[in-house]
């Protein structure tokens, strides 16, 4: 596992998180004119929005993100958007070069600690069929999939759901 600090989004680190979330998900755009890109590239929304936090390397690169979303948050999909008992994050992104070292299971454990303190009881997540990496991390994680919530945001694009049950509170 890499050396990280794990942060809220700062305003001179917008461009390279909206940068890094775009390459991150290249594998699985269509080209460089997918309308998606924009939204991936709109790291100044998701902080203003949501919860954008940044994985970041001990000399300050950008290595990762994710975007937690509170309740009220426009930024969710899955979960009711104010039902303080779901919780839900979004475009889990680990740059390219920094993938395989520990940066995204960091960002998922930190989104849903985020949840957490928002009184979630229940994580919920949308993941394209071909992410087999996420899932295998979501899956070591302890969610499972929750076949009844898949979606499908706009035609030929179908989102695999995942849900996360959490303990009871002691």
């Amino acid at each position: 596992m890499v050396d990280l600090a794990l942060g809220l989004a700062r305003p001179d680190e917008l461009s390279a998180v909206g940068e890094a979330t775009v390459a991150a998900y290249a594998p699985f755009l269509l080209g460089p004119d997918d309308p998606y890109a924009a939204r991936l590239r709109d790291a100044p929304a998701r902080a203003r929005e949501a919860e954008l936090w940044v994985a970041r390397s001990d000399d300050g690169r950008v290595l990762g993100s994710v975007t937690a979303c509170p309740p009220g948050s426009p930024w969710r999909e899955l979960a009711d958007a104010d039902d303080p008992e779901q919780g839900e994050f979004r475009m889990l992104a680990v740059d390219p070069a920094a993938q395989g070292r520990g940066v995204g299971e960091a960002l998922v454990q930190h989104a849903v600690a985020r949840a957490v303190d928002h009184g979630a009881r229940r994580v919920l997540l949308s993941t394209l069929p071909d992410m087999a990496g996420a899932h295998r991390l979501y899956e070591r994680l302890g969610f499972t999939r929750a076949p009844a919530l898949d979606w499908t945001p706009v035609p030929h694009v179908r989102l695999l759901a995942y849900r996360l049950d959490l303990q009871e509170p002691r």
